[in-house]
């Protein structure tokens, strides 16, 4: 590993002194960021292996709203997912996350907008796909094992938007503002339009070693509805805000160099 981290000097030293000589070239900056870049870049597949990590994760979805009776009154969804983290610089890891969720909507039409709603009024099943990319740093806290987490970075909430299931009853289908067709339609018109699939998310968590093999971590996250800045809805302040507390599961980098 030590032969690994002064090769990686040597390369970066090596690079900054190739920029140099391209800029007095006149190679664009582009491209001197692209060396730059590549700079970074593990040497080796084994270095490759120490710098990547993956977790599984389990979260409870809180999509914060108060917008009716008929509505969900606390829209708490259960999501599973992964991430997958390269640590590129220090205590700094770029983290990819999925979370998986899904739920039943309904459209408001007093309100323009839809809404997470209880069962018996549905009429759309929503399969979310959250994915987000993250900047997080990873800080280690004593030398047991523990480590803290603060993340902050894009996401797109990925909806794919059908009819909700067991809907067969003429009543289902009038052909007016209630008509399951039409509301799913509309419901799928309004999250796909004015970019209000972003959300950049912010987040905090702990890592804690259960054994040899593995951490068990905890997360608690927030996505920020901002399209609102741009869409001039009548919203409510709470409306289209998301919050997650969650756990995960992670190998240990520790268990497998004592394995080998």
């Amino acid at each position: 590993m030590q032969y690994n981290l002064d090769m990686r000097v040597v390369f970066r030293r090596l690079s900054a002194e190739i920029s140099v000589f391209l800029r007095k070239k006149g190679v664009k900056p582009a491209f001197f960021l692209l060396i730059l870049f590549l700079s970074m870049m593990p040497i080796n597949a084994q270095t490759f292996k120490d710098d990547f990590h993956w977790a599984v994760m389990g979260s409870l979805f809180h999509f914060a709203a108060n917008n009716g009776t008929d509505s969900d009154p606390a829209p708490i969804l259960p999501s599973i997912g992964v991430s997958f983290a390269w640590q590129f610089w220090g205590p700094l890891r770029l983290e990819l996350t999925e979370d998986i969720y899904f739920t039943n909507y309904e459209y408001n039409t007093e309100l323009g907008y839809p809404m997470a709603c209880n069962p018996e009024n549905r009429s759309a099943f929503v399969l979310g796909f959250l994915t987000g990319i993250q900047l997080t740093a990873f800080l280690p806290i004593g030398s047991a094992g523990i480590a803290a987490r603060f993340s902050i970075g894009p996401a797109v909430d990925l909806r794919v938007v059908t009819l909700a299931f067991g809907l067969n009853h003429p009543a289902d289908f009038q052909g007016d503002e209630r008509d399951a067709q039409i509301q799913t339609d509309a419901i799928r018109k309004y999250f796909w339009s004015d970019a209000r699939w972003f959300m950049p998310a912010a987040g905090i968590g702990a890592d804690f070693p259960v054994n040899r093999m593995f951490s068990l971590g905890f997360d608690f996250r927030v996505w920020v509805p901002v399209y609102k800045l741009w869409t001039n809805e009548n919203f409510l302040e709470i409306d289209g805000w998301r919050f997650g507390f969650g756990f995960r599961i992670t190998p240990r980098k520790t268990a497998e160099n004592s394995i080998n």
